[in-house]
């Protein structure tokens, strides 16, 4: 009987193993021949882990890590039933108008039971839609769902199913447990200048992304725009395609200034070399198609990779090669479809620079310029513009003396107008390139903000022109005690004692040295008005709100006056003006306009003889350029005195007789042509004392010390 037994046991497992065999090569052809799904047996659990997650997926319940540092999450997720504009949003979420009790869509069973139409109603009023997070007119509304992972203990089990209510990210859709901690993960959203739409990844070409294993891309969305992002693309030493949100400022303004010298001219041969994302170059293309040849350059094979993709990404084609560039047949783009083409070339930048010619070029490194000065104006075109970017703050801003004295061959200290300082730095470090290849510049603008220093120039052509530029580059005296600086004046004539020229009495009035040698630096104007009016106009064209506030203050800074005086908004019409050998169009005051209006009326005529003589005049007299340098009012206050406001203190400026502006550089800074011994005059008259009766320890003060004090 026991031999007859393991003879039945196994036949039995025979059997057994011969109907599985049959069960996987069913569930093997169905799912080929794609009928129906292959049924497990022996892995229940795992089925119903999968139907439950399956189930949370319909639900619009989406299961995501969760992140202590805050950070944005790579994937790009579709918004959570939670976040909401309006009432009816969660109302919608659950069929109020049928009959029988019903669940909320954002508690679980076991913490809201299923009620009624009315008392359902009034919970999503009272609790899910009065407590929330508000974020650019969308309610990030509480959730009670599992929503969040816990992490595991030490010992490695799982903590209790404990609910913890918690927040949906809207941009990143990160959880978020206190209200106060969402709060500043939107702020430093917002600080890195991350938007609802910088996620949403709604694109018009479906295009698959190659990531590394296990990790996903992210698509952003800047000026009409889609790049995508591989992970860790803020850290450049993790990340090949590096790109930094904070420089869209940056980006906008380099496209005003190419918006502007593609009106002068066209069609624009232009050149980003430094591509990374090429999010800058398929801007160019995708805005000015018609009026520019975008050419994008990278030394890196998965930046090159990377750009390709993007330019698919934004309806665009593609061209890479190291010749010039062919005319397409005509009707090409339009059959295929493409809004433009970008050509794409796997170059290192001073190659390409010393190979081709372009009419603008953009220098955007990480770090340093200085290192393709060189080649960028060895093949620029004649009145082309060349753009440099440095965000070696470091060296900059005197942080690292000597990596500034070893990169630009400048020895400067930390003053109160460090920002202007290292403007007019590389400006000087510009200006000195240009000469060795026989060119001048003209500045057109020079922005330094927190994160880079932006500089744009236009390029002239000939030894005289850099004869001119390299006479603008000069040293400058700076008084250490109470940081009075002159630039040195130009000439051969050797002095005896340097501070004399200086309009501050410190040196005699202290034993020592008192003043120090900064340089060389560019001693020029920073901006050119013309330049920033049609700037300020292509903003405005293009609908960029972020740098229009910006312009319209390096405006007035380059003519020394207030917004106040300086009216941006009046009807103005444009006379014809030759601008470096360029005829352009600058806007001409209405009271101009009206003066001659009226005098043609009265039929005043004038002779052949004074019209020579007023444009002799004209052009015997230059354009008044902007004092350089500037003033902190809170570096020069009085202690124990109050400042009047900055508007007022520039104000009686000038009332005072002085020209008087902000400036970009420091929000507290006062651009003026007055000393400093001018300067604290005037706010000393306008200041008041800090102290009263009641601040004086409870002790009445006499009306005669009183009335002295304030004498």
């Amino acid at each position: 009987p026991g031999f007859s037994k393991m003879a039945e046991l196994k036949e039995g497992d025979a059997l057994q193993l011969h109907q599985e065999d049959v069960d996987a090569n069913r569930a093997s052809s169905e799912s080929r021949s794609g009928e129906g799904e292959a049924e497990e047996v022996k892995c229940e659990q795992d089925e119903n882990a999968t139907s439950a997650s399956g189930d949370a997926h319909d639900s619009g319940v989406s299961k995501e890590p969760e992140l202590d540092n805050g950070e944005a999450s790579a994937s790009c997720t579709e918004r959570h039933i939670s976040i909401q504009t309006q009432l009816q949003g969660l109302e919608k979420l659950v069929d109020l108008k049928g009959a029988g009790r019903k669940a909320c869509p954002l508690c679980p069973e076991e913490k809201f039971k299923a009620c009624y139409n009315h008392k359902l109603r009034r919970h999503l009023q009272n609790l899910h839609w009065k407590v929330y997070v508000e974020f650019e007119g969308h309610r990030m509304c509480i959730c009670h769902l599992p929503c969040r992972q816990l992490k595991p203990n030490l010992n490695g089990d799982q903590p209790s199913s404990r609910l913890v209510a918690h927040y949906h990210c809207i941009v990143c859709s990160v959880t978020i447990a206190r209200k106060t901690d969402m709060v500043s993960h939107l702020k430093r959203h917002v600080n890195k200048g991350e938007t609802e739409a910088s996620y949403t990844g709604e694109t018009d070409v479906p295009i698959e992304i190659k990531a590394p294993a296990g990790q996903s891309c992210e698509i952003m969305k800047e000026l009409g725009t889609n790049v995508q992002l591989l992970p860790n693309y803020s850290t450049p030493q993790k990340s090949d395609t590096y790109f930094n949100r904070k420089m869209k400022v940056n980006r906008q303004l380099v496209f005003c200034s190419l918006a502007v010298l593609a009106e002068e001219r066209n069609p624009l041969e232009c050149l980003d070399a430094f591509g990374a994302t090429g999010i800058m170059g398929l801007q160019w293309a995708k805005h000015l198609s018609s009026a520019v040849k975008v050419t994008i350059s990278d030394i890196n094979e998965t930046c090159v990779k990377m750009i390709r993709e993007n330019c698919h990404l934004n309806h665009m084609r593609a061209e890479g090669g190291r010749g010039p560039r062919h005319a397409d047949p005509e009707g090409t783009e339009e059959e295929e479809g493409h809004v433009a083409s970008v050509e794409i070339i796997k170059m290192d930048a001073n190659v390409i620079m010393h190979l081709r010619s372009f009419d603008y070029i953009h220098l955007d490194p990480f770090g340093t310029a200085v290192n393709y000065l060189d080649a960028a104006f060895r093949n620029v075109r004649n009145l082309g513009i060349v753009s440099v970017t440095s965000t070696d703050t470091g060296s900059l801003y005197s942080k690292a003396l000597n990596m500034t004295l070893r990169h630009y061959g400048c020895h400067i200290v930390r003053t109160e107008y460090y920002k202007e300082l290292a403007a007019r730095m590389v400006l000087a470090s510009v200006a000195r390139a240009a000469a060795r290849c026989n060119k001048g510049i003209e500045v057109l603008l020079a922005v330094a903000l927190e994160h880079f220093l932006l500089v744009v120039v236009r390029v002239l052509r000939g030894p005289t022109q850099a004869d001119e530029s390299a006479k603008k580059i000069r040293q400058l005296i700076h008084c250490q005690w109470c940081e009075e600086r002159v630039f040195l004046k130009a000439g051969s004539m050797v002095e005896e004692n340097l501070y004399r020229q200086l309009p501050c009495n410190c040196h005699e009035s202290m034993p020592g040295k008192t003043a120090v040698e900064l340089g060389p630096l560019w001693a020029g104007p920073l901006f050119n008005t013309g330049f920033l009016r049609r700037m300020l106009f292509e903003a405005v064209q293009h609908g960029m709100d972020d740098i229009q506030a910006l312009v319209k203050t390096l405006l007035c800074e380059s003519e020394c006056t207030t917004l106040k005086q300086f009216s941006i908004t009046s009807p103005l019409k444009h006379i014809n003006q030759e601008e470096c050998g360029v005829f352009i169009q600058i806007s001409q005051r209405p009271e101009d306009t009206a003066t001659a209006e009226q005098s043609a009326m009265q039929g005043k005529r004038k002779t052949n003889e004074e019209t020579g003589n007023m444009l002799k005049r004209q052009k015997s007299e230059p354009p008044m350029e902007h004092p350089p340098f500037y003033y902190s009012i809170h570096r020069h206050s009085i202690r124990g005195m109050n400042m009047p406001k900055l508007n007022k203190f520039l104000q009686y400026l000038t009332e005072a007789g002085f020209r008087v502006s902000r400036t970009h550089f420091d929000p507290t800074g006062v651009r003026t042509d007055a000393t400093l011994a001018q300067f604290k005059s005037v706010l000393t008259q306008y200041s008041v004392p800090t102290y009263t009766a009641g601040q004086t320890g409870g002790h009445s003060v006499g009306t005669d010390e009183g009335n002295w004090k304030v004498e």
